[in-house]
């Protein structure tokens, strides 16, 4: 038989606050309301979000789907109390995963875990995660925000996204005819993205700097620097896919650098060769690479080093291309070129030496 006064307990008593979850939803409402586009314009609270793909403008779509996450770069977001980016990076993340098979994101879904909910802090990333939804034109349709006390320490929490996109049938990327001699174009990243962050922590580590220290690389503190949020490509890659007609393929530069994503939209017989001289590399890596005594090799495997995302096209194409991008305020540089590749070989040839 249970004791007197020991059977009144509360779902708040086991750590988590219906009220607090309430109060955030309310919050986020303007933030959700700002990212309406054509054939999202419901509110929040249903069990799902609805999408029209009819009043989007689609005729015979297929429908592209992404999910990505932030990273440990999160934990320098929990440790500097800077909250207001990372939905940015967790958009980024999705959409420009999405454009590169030559989709338009439409819509957007984010999962937000934490041990004890802050309705300020989460308000705050969902600000983020709306800022980079209007970036890309796609809608915030819904979202999971889980209290789970015992599953995060402290002020911890994690981000997931999801992304769906569409394209018309027979418009997807990469294309089937990219050959030996088209040109690859790279575009500017921002800084470090949302990939390499264990490295990064680490580094800072060694390098016995606080987060609200100068960064020695630019300006701002260093949390300030190392949170600049992932560059969104969308808008500018549509426009030049629209206007052109003219890109094979393109790749997201993220984990795994040049090697492991380049290769992966390119045909079995051709390899990327990559001048690394071409690349004006931010004073982020340099310093990353001296600090930690990273190898160029390493760099390039671990970090986009630069080039968020690249572009091939046809060699009579690419001055035509890289004007369109450069108009809608991308920095484009020429990158390399497709070459044969032996069977067995790498998908990615180096020439040159990265400067850092």
């Amino acid at each position: 038989m249970s004791e007197p006064g020991k059977n009144g307990l509360t779902y708040s008593d086991a750590g988590v606050d219906i009220d607090a979850g309430n109060l955030l939803v309310e919050k986020i409402k303007p933030h959700v309301r700002s990212t309406r586009r054509p054939g999202a314009d419901g509110e929040i609270g249903g069990f799902g979000g609805l999408f029209d793909l009819k009043a989007a403008g689609f005729k015979d779509p297929v429908l592209v789907a992404a999910n990505d996450g932030v990273g440990t770069k999160l934990k320098i977001a929990i440790d500097a109390n800077k909250h207001d980016t990372v939905g940015i990076d967790l958009v980024a993340m999705c959409v420009n995963d999405l454009v590169v098979q030559g989709a338009e994101p439409l819509f957007f879904l984010d999962y937000f875990a934490t041990g004890k909910l802050d309705p300020d802090q989460g308000a705050s990333i969902v600000g983020g995660i709306a800022a980079g939804c209007r970036e890309a034109g796609c809608a915030l349709i819904g979202g999971e925000t889980a209290e789970m006390p015992g599953m995060y320490a402290g002020g911890d929490y994690d981000l997931a996204g999801f992304a769906v996109g569409a394209a018309e049938r027979g418009q997807l990327l990469p294309v089937g005819d990219i050959a030996e001699g088209d040109v690859i174009l790279g575009l500017a990243s921002s800084g470090v993205h949302s990939n390499g962050y264990s490295l990064v922590r680490k580094i800072v580590s060694l390098s016995g700097l606080a987060w609200d220290a100068p960064a020695p690389f630019g300006e701002g503190t260093l949390a300030d620097v190392l949170m600049t949020p992932t560059r969104i490509y969308v808008k500018p890659l549509l426009k030049a896919i629209r206007e052109t007609g003219a890109l094979k393929a393109l790749a997201h530069i993220t984990g795994g650098g040049f090697p492991e994503n380049i290769p992966r939209v390119l045909p079995k017989h051709l390899a990327a060769e990559i001048d690394l001289g071409a690349i004006k590399a931010p004073a982020v890596f340099s310093w990353l690479a001296n600090t930690g005594g990273v190898a160029a090799n390493e760099m390039l495997r671990t970090f986009n080093c630069g080039v968020g995302m690249i572009v091939v096209v046809a060699a009579e194409d690419a001055e035509k291309v890289a004007s369109v991008l450069t108009a809608e305020g991308e920095t484009v540089f020429t990158l390399g070129r497709m070459v044969a590749r032996e069977e067995g070989a790498a998908g990615t040839i180096y020439k040159g030496t990265l400067a850092l």
